[in-house]
């Protein structure tokens, strides 16, 4: 029998200045990927190098989480950027993270894109494409792994280019029937129940599926879960999660 595996990665670095909103140091202690922030959604070169020196010490992988230029609006509001604009200012926050991280003797080993950024690129291919096309810059002539929704546009442009591209799926996002997350505008899109939460994930590293909002079944082939930074008593959650998968037989592990 083949041992499930899968990767947990967490939102990090998500405060600016003297504002703080994710606890880094404890989310570090339980997930094996850090989505750190890059300054555009939030994020300073402070934080950017405390969280790649903390991740750097604890094994956890550093990925970039680029997002759209939008601080006041946490990358949760979509815009139009020109292709080309929006591939140099991925490929800029990709840089700026790969500073801190070599510094804390690691690297930036993935990429996720953030809130807005995130949606738009599972069926918008202009944007999927400047992603990418950002990604590649940073990553040269070697391989930096994108993490997206399974079936996305971005993960397509990803492996069209030669790049890794890595699924995920969200134990505390509510799915629609195609297998997209529910807008967060919308009622019920996050789960705030940690049972629920606990549940769904261990569904979706053993089960490979995920019970959508009109209650259908829905198949996620994931490598990676997220569990949300920002979430009330995220620490606590993750750590239940991971307990959780282990007494399921799951292994916890990077992808990068």
């Amino acid at each position: 029998m083949i041992t499930p595996l899968i990767d947990l990665n967490a939102d990090l670095g998500e405060g600016f200045g003297r504002w703080t909103l994710t606890d880094d140091e404890a989310l570090l202690s339980v997930v094996t990927s850090a989505n750190v922030a890059c300054g555009f959604h939030a994020g300073d070169p402070s934080i950017m190098r405390r969280v790649c020196e903390l991740a750097a010490e604890r094994g956890v992988r550093i990925g970039a989480q680029v997002s759209y230029r939008d601080l006041a609006g946490f990358g949760r509001r979509s815009m139009d950027v020109p292709a080309d604009e929006l591939a140099d200012e991925v490929a800029y926050q990709i840089g700026a993270l790969e500073v801190f991280a070599r510094a804390a003797g690691s690297q930036v080993s993935y990429v996720k894109p953030h809130g807005a950024l995130y949606n738009r690129t599972v069926g918008d291919a202009d944007q999927a494409g400047a992603v990418v096309a950002g990604v590649r810059t940073a990553a040269g002539t070697g391989d930096l792994p994108v993490l997206g929704l399974p079936g996305s546009l971005l993960l397509a442009a990803a492996e069209a280019a030669g790049l890794t591209a890595v699924p995920e799926a969200f134990a505390d996002r509510a799915y629609t029937p195609a297998g997209t997350l529910v807008p967060r505008a919308e009622p019920g899109a996050v789960l705030h129940d940690p049972d629920a939460v606990v549940a769904r994930a261990v569904a979706m590293a053993t089960e490979r599926a995920v019970t959508a909002a009109d209650g259908s079944r829905v198949a996620v082939e994931a490598r990676s879960l997220c569990l949300h930074g920002d979430t009330p008593g995220a620490a606590g959650l993750a750590r239940r999660v991971r307990g959780a998968l282990g007494a399921a037989g799951v292994r916890v592990e990077a992808f990068a």
